[in-house]
């Protein structure tokens, strides 16, 4: 099988980083395009639209280094990394965009910055691929 395009998911984790050293060789192997997304999670429900303004602001701040990081191991495998940085729910953003940019292979990481979510209501990546229009490639 090949994949077109692939999309990774990059919260700053190592679980994170591990995906997308795979997500690069696949997309080296492939001859893939490749995206990443981080998210940053607004409130639920935010009381005024200056919480997203500065949810957004501090999206971009805080996922600098993680996009820093990542670029340079794309550079590092001759791969175009297109990064998209968004604020809201990472899992109906993550699968949103997947749908969007009509990707075909959507690697994870098993776990990320949220242990607590995980243990209380369940993974984020098994929701993502319960949802995801596209394969899912979770990875330990």
């Amino acid at each position: 099988m090949v994949f077109k395009n692939i999309l990774v998911a990059n919260d700053g984790s190592e679980a994170a980083f591990r995906a997308l050293e795979l997500a690069l060789a696949l997309a080296r192997e492939h001859g893939s395009e490749l995206h990443m997304v981080c998210v940053e999670e607004i409130p639920y429900l935010p009381e005024f639209i200056e919480e997203v303004r500065e949810t957004t602001a501090s999206a971009d701040r805080r996922f600098h280094d993680v996009i820093q990081r990542s670029q340079a191991m794309a550079v590092q495998e001759q791969i175009h990394l297109h990064t998209h940085v968004l604020a809201g729910h990472p899992v109906r953003d993550i699968v949103k965009l997947a749908a969007d940019l009509g990707i075909a292979l959507l690697v994870l990481g098993s776990r990320g910055h949220s242990a607590l979510y995980e243990r209380m209501i369940g993974s984020r990546a098994d929701r993502i691929a319960q949802l995801a229009p596209c394969s899912v490639l979770i990875v330990k």
